[in-house]
């Protein structure tokens, strides 16, 4: 296969309905959609999983997924073709917002209960997370007494594994983190650098699918929700959005990627007035 255009030649991809079938599974088990245009995507990202399962070709691994679409296999391609980018501080503005903002909001309508619950969803290697709790330490004379919590959920385990062990290489640290951060929340490690005690205390790490609802989530305060629903269609934007706000407090923030909105999608929120990125329950804003 030379390009785009042999996308479906007989030679490199299985017959339509086996893709069909796959972009069907990929959608519904992790929200991916993956059109047309794409499927260069589907051959560099698979072909390792094509390699490992020992199979010929990308038409046998289609067919593998097609016939059992729960097992082993297709969890691997799914998670092979999940985007997990992620990098310290990425986007610098959600995390001033919480510090200048958000935060001072929280403070001030949790004085009573002095608890504070964050969800940073499709965490990926763990930098989100981290990042606030890195945040909030630096903040943490604003709240000395208080119980703060981070959840972080992501659908691969591979990835969870990796962020659970809060080691880093130079290259990660160094892109987003400071020297003075650096310096003053990560320890030297023989493979890079280690999230500190403190910070890494904050945060817990469980498995998690944005499509499967709030069960057993709770409530929180504050959801990072950035750089996912640009991989979903509008039926599964809308109601992964539906979902997100069964769990959002009534006063809480919702933020989202510089690139995502709620704007034209049937959903419970609304823009927060001055804070880029970021949305309340419309309903809240009624009452």
């Amino acid at each position: 296969m030379t390009g785009p255009s042999a996308a479906f030649a007989p030679s490199g991809f299985a017959p339509m309905s086996d893709i069909q079938a796959f972009r069907r599974m990929l959608l519904e088990r992790s929200g991916l959609n993956l059109t047309e245009d794409k499927d260069y995507l589907l051959k560099s990202r698979l072909a390792p999983v094509v390699r490992e399962e020992g199979l010929a070709d990308l038409d046998r691994l289609f067919a593998a997924t097609r016939a059992d679409p729960f097992g082993r296999v297709a969890q691997k391609c799914i998670e092979a073709l999940a985007t997990h980018e992620s990098f310290f501080f990425r986007d610098a503005t959600p995390f001033d917002q919480v510090r200048d903002v958000l935060l001072h909001r929280m403070i001030e309508r949790r004085r009573d209960v002095k608890r504070l619950r964050i969800w940073s969803a499709a965490c990926s290697s763990g930098q989100e997370p981290y990042s606030l709790a890195m945040l909030l330490m630096e903040e943490r004379s604003r709240m000395p007494d208080w119980r703060i919590e981070i959840v972080a959920t992501d659908m691969s385990e591979p990835i969870l594994q990796r962020a659970r062990t809060a080691t880093y290489s130079d290259f990660e640290v160094n892109r987003g983190l400071s020297p003075t951060r650096r310096d003053r929340w990560l320890n030297p490690d023989p493979r890079g650098w280690r999230i500190a005690d403190e910070p890494r205390s904050m945060v817990t790490f469980q498995k998690h699918n944005l499509l499967d609802g709030m069960s057993g989530m709770g409530r929180f305060d504050l959801i990072f929700c950035r750089n996912v629903l640009i991989y979903f269609d509008q039926e599964r934007k809308a109601s992964c959005l539906r979902q997100i706000a069964c769990g959002l407090e009534l006063d809480g923030a919702l933020v989202l990627g510089s690139a995502e909105t709620v704007v034209g999608l049937d959903s419970p929120f609304a823009p927060m007035p001055g804070l880029r990125g970021t949305f309340g329950l419309a309903a809240a804003a009624k009452a």
